[in-house]
């Protein structure tokens, strides 16, 4: 929280020219396949989540499904994970929270993403669950929905910042120089 001015920024030329020397020094051949995205980032095959995440923006990005990402996708990945503004970063969380990918959240989904991420809350999952269908679940039909997820996130700010990614991918990005406040 009090970061979201600067991601509404838009990314200026020299930033743009920036990531075309970094993208064009660790791919000559202008595509990136996805174990050399990880690599940028820095995700270590031990971390599930950082993983998950970094192929989600890759398949998602990968606009032509050729398995790789040309300079304008891996542009438009950066774009959305430095500068999204709050709805799309929750409509990114929201994909992550779905793991089978059919548009709508069940409690499995819920309880296995939010077990490893609540050490500081002195709710059980089951209960911190609970609580979320309680607070977004509109139609009390057991899932939730992109909208429902998205109404319920900006309603209430426990659950806003239980539910926003909170991977710092700025810290993933494993290059010598600075990215003038990326």
């Amino acid at each position: 929280m009090g970061q979201e001015g600067s991601h509404n920024e838009e990314m200026d030329l020299a930033q743009i020219q920036e990531l075309c020397i970094i993208f064009m020094k660790e791919c000559p051949s202008g595509a990136l396949h996805l174990h050399e995205l990880k690599r940028i980032f820095g995700v270590q095959s031990t971390s599930e989540e950082e993983s998950l995440y970094v192929e989600t923006i890759f398949h998602s990005f990968d606009t032509n499904q050729d398995n790789t990402l040309d300079f304008l996708e891996y542009v438009a990945a950066l774009h959305l994970i430095f500068r999204g503004n709050l709805e799309d970063r929750l409509k990114w969380s929201f994909k992550m929270y779905d793991k089978n990918g059919n548009g709508k959240l069940d409690r499995q989904e819920i309880i296995y993403k939010i077990k490893n991420r609540t050490s500081n809350i002195s709710m059980t999952p089951s209960e911190i669950c609970d609580r979320i269908f309680e607070l977004v679940d509109q139609n009390n039909d057991g899932q939730i929905t992109l909208s429902e997820f998205m109404e319920g996130a900006q309603k209430d700010e426990w659950l806003m910042n239980l539910l926003k990614l909170d991977i710092n991918a700025t810290g993933w990005l494993q290059f010598s120089h600075d990215f003038h406040g990326w």
